[in-house]
């Protein structure tokens, strides 16, 4: 048998006047102080909006739009003084969020995009205005991955990542370049200050200029040289726990379950309190620490 899928929207843009939509919430005041909704207002302002914001119908009401997506641009427009607005109309009234299903775009495809929009003749000036930024940090991240080799391009293209993360990597040489991303992911961690962290235990020799010594504001020659060997010894003992963590998991969850069946055993349960107490509350807190492990992982 067919399934007939149907649409979520109305195949048409629809261009509707701004006083039949009623918005769900209003914008709150520290959200219209904020640079993400003057980038925003700058970039409708220079090219427009380019994502529509998204209503529904009103049941029983003709003519009048419930605004389900687009707050802040719908803010915008109205501030602006914008009679008309170009809306995608959706076949239900579901009020959630549409860009929680919007994968954020990363740094490295940030910069990949820049790159095109140059490429294509985009002037610098007239793409610092639709980003809101200024022409020099515009130019920082146009020259993002200079310097950093592909594979660790590679481990971080779908990373957000603080843009000096990559001034630091830069420092490194790139068979470095790719031991300290695989710890950034790893660790779930791409501030500047952790790669600041991994620069100052990089080994002289692993420096893209070894020639130039490090220099650590606070840091003595001798407090680098042991955080070098600490560093070297931690990621060491790092991968040994990555290597065998999969097995170390399965085995916990195994021996938590048949714990758990012992416990629950109302014959066993007794004869362990009667007997041997310590090990039923040791046997317990294995048991309760793998299920909360499990939930935070399920979360």
């Amino acid at each position: 048998m067919t399934r007939i899928v149907e649409a979520a929207f109305e195949s048409e843009i629809a261009v509707l006047s701004s006083g039949s939509i009623l918005p769900l919430r209003s914008v709150p005041e520290n959200i219209r102080q904020s640079s993400k909704f003057r980038r925003i207002a700058q970039s409708i302002a220079e090219v427009g909006v380019i994502e529509p914001i998204v209503v529904a119908r009103v049941r029983g009401e003709k003519d009048k739009y419930m605004l389900l997506d687009g707050h802040v641009r719908f803010a915008i427009l109205t501030e602006n003084g914008e009679a008309q607005i170009s809306c995608l109309v959706a076949n239900d009234d579901e009020a959630f969020t549409y860009n929680k299903r919007v994968n954020r775009l990363a740094t490295v495809q940030e910069h990949y995009m820049i790159l095109r929009a140059l490429n294509r003749g985009v002037s610098e000036e007239k793409l610092a205005k639709a980003l809101n930024v200024d022409v020099a940090h515009l130019k920082r991240r146009r020259t993002l991955l200079d310097g950093i080799c592909p594979e660790a391009v590679e481990l971080l293209k779908d990373k957000s990542i603080n843009p000096a993360t990559f001034e630091v990597l830069r420092k490194m040489k790139p068979y470095r370049q790719i031991e300290a991303a695989d710890l950034m992911v790893a660790a779930g961690n791409y501030t500047s200050s952790y790669a600041k962290a991994l620069l100052v235990g990089t080994k002289q020799e692993d420096l893209a200029r070894p020639e130039q010594p490090k220099k650590i504001i606070g840091m003595s020659a001798e407090q680098i040289d042991r955080m070098e060997r600490e560093m070297a010894v931690l990621t060491s003992d790092f991968k040994s726990v990555e290597s065998s963590y999969g097995d170390d998991v399965l085995h916990l969850v195994i021996a938590s379950g048949y714990l758990n069946r012992l416990i629950t055993n109302r014959a066993i349960e007794k004869y362990l309190r009667q007997h041997h107490p310590e090990l039923l509350s040791e046997f317990r807190a294995i048991v309760s620490a793998a299920s909360l492990d499990q939930a935070a992982q399920a979360s």
